[in-house]
């Protein structure tokens, strides 16, 4: 296998045909990638190949091209159908990587006569269908179409001579895994299978053994590692402020393209709204979006006139944007190897980019399963205005703990019964003040004093219903301490009791 440390290489030592070595070119392309110069003798040779590379580092290449290669002896002309079996098939987990994947099928099939087609869901099926039977030898597709083709009865899989499955983590995490094994139930057993993976789990490799046949492992970095060209720096702030402080983060000079990661599909068109209405040229993109307004944003996006793309996990692994400056977590993924995908679209080849991420209190948990996976501890920026919730708190279980204001400084101790006194004579919360309508506890309903209760009142008349004269002719009065009931005049019941 050659080792792309021994000496530099270029794709003319790799042994691709001139057709495929003049499309490269046309890219302007000269040099492999370490993936790409490690996997292309392999599957040249037709060995099955178990490959895992950070995004961005071009293992689409590392398997397009052997593979149109060895398809090329059965390249044809004709256009009869029959001459264009189905020969080589690309499972991708989205409909963006799909359509990625089979951008770059073009562009190195450019100088050959292959046929290459796209399906996926969200679109007319009828349209697959009659591109399908006209004839092709490279099909990409998602699973779910796929295997909506086939229950149409018009795809064959009798002449199919290799298998990819590209991204076969998230293929894990959409819940494709039942799909993808009942497709490759369907194959040819003799055939060549490639897995490609950004990450690598114990599922993963489970499928693997299915899948594969004694295949080549190639890594061309460690395990679910990101880029050393990332910068990672994060910002606590308060869950309710989270919308305030990106809006302020964007209108700085700083961020002139976007990417902003969102949990849900309501939360992004939610926060995509938001950003419209302060101003800020801003479209979303998710799962439940038609492929046109996914397309349209995404191409607003590349081109400038959207400046930020509001995305859910879903969308992570099927965008392909040079030179992504920018990716921002508006909420923290809650599996740390998502935060590895939504990062890996900044950063790539070799160019820089910054991570952000605007973690709450809630979110410090993610933080910390984030870190360990990485294996980096992230810049805390605290920034005045934004300050998190009190009971912040990084790591977990640490005593210090952010404040949004300041505790007033604690009053000496008083002594116990200083302390007792002070207790005593101070009013309830809203008793006794003015303009609150309410007595202090201590005074009864008829003004008895129960803080002196030793000293004399005076007395007063029995009520302001009875005159003086009735008062006096009954010779009563009533002290302040005694419980008084007052009967109607008209009852017969004056001054009664």
């Amino acid at each position: 296998m050659t080792d792309p440390k021994a000496s530099p290489i270029r794709f003319t030592d790799l042994g691709l045909a001139p057709e495929l070595l003049r499309a490269i070119a046309d890219q302007g392309y000269s040099e492999p990638t370490p993936i790409q110069a490690q996997a292309i003798p392999v599957v040249l040779a037709g060995r099955d190949l178990m490959g895992g590379a950070q995004t961005g580092t071009g293992k689409t290449a590392a398997f397009t091209l052997p593979l149109l290669q060895r398809i090329l002896p059965f390249a044809s002309p004709s256009p009869s159908p029959a001459r264009h079996p189905v020969r080589v098939l690309m499972l991708a987990p989205t409909r963006e990587l799909a359509i990625q994947v089979h951008e770059s099928v073009q562009t190195y099939s450019r100088h050959v006569p292959i046929r290459s087609c796209c399906v996926y869901g969200g679109v007319d099926i009828k349209a697959q269908i009659a591109e399908i039977r006209c004839g092709v030898e490279v099909l990409v597709a998602t699973p779910g179409r796929l295997l909506d083709l086939v229950e149409q009865k018009c795809l064959h899989f009798n002449s199919v001579q290799a298998l990819v499955l590209d991204e076969a983590d998230r293929m894990l995490d959409m819940g494709f895994i039942p799909d993808v094994t009942r497709i490759i139930n369907m194959l040819p057993q003799q055939r060549q299978s490639l897995l490609f993976s950004a990450t690598f789990s114990e599922e993963i490799k489970k499928l693997a053994d299915k899948m594969l046949k004694s295949p080549e492992l190639i890594e061309v970095a460690k395990r679910n590692t990101v880029s050393e060209t990332i910068t990672h720096r994060v910002h606590p702030v308060a869950s309710e402020a989270k919308r305030a402080l990106l809006v302020k983060l964007l209108r700085s000079s700083d961020f002139n393209q976007v990417l902003v990661f969102t949990r849900t599909k309501v939360e992004t068109n939610r926060l995509a709204r938001e950003l419209q209405r302060a101003g800020i040229a801003a479209d979303s993109i998710h799962g439940d979006k038609s492929q046109l307004e996914r397309l349209k944003a995404l191409e607003a996006f590349k081109d400038g006139s959207v400046l930020v793309l509001v995305a859910t996990d879903v969308a992570a692994r099927g965008l392909d944007i040079d030179e992504l400056p920018h990716v921002i977590n508006f909420e923290l993924p809650r599996t740390p190897e998502d935060y590895i995908h939504r990062i890996g679209r900044t950063g790539r080849a070799g160019k820089a980019g910054t991570a952000i991420s605007l973690v709450s209190a809630s979110e410090v948990p993610y933080l910390v399963d984030i870190e360990k996976l990485i294996k980096i501890k992230v810049e805390q920026v605290i920034i005045a205005g934004f300050e998190p919730e009190y009971d912040y708190t990084y790591p977990p279980g640490d005593k210090h703990r952010h404040r949004r204001n300041p505790a007033a400084p604690a009053p000496a101790p008083a002594s116990p019964e200083a302390a007792r006194s002070e207790r005593a004579s101070a009013p309830r919360k809203g008793v006794g003040k003015p303009g609150t309508g309410r007595r202090p506890s201590h005074i009864a309903a008829d003004g008895f004093d129960f803080s002196k209760p030793y000293e004399s009142a005076e007395p007063r008349p029995v009520a302001a219903a009875v005159d003086g004269e009735a008062a006096k002719a009954l010779g009563r009065v009533e002290h302040p301490h005694k419980r008084r009931r007052a009967v109607a005049a008209l009852l017969g019941g004056l001054g009664r009791e």
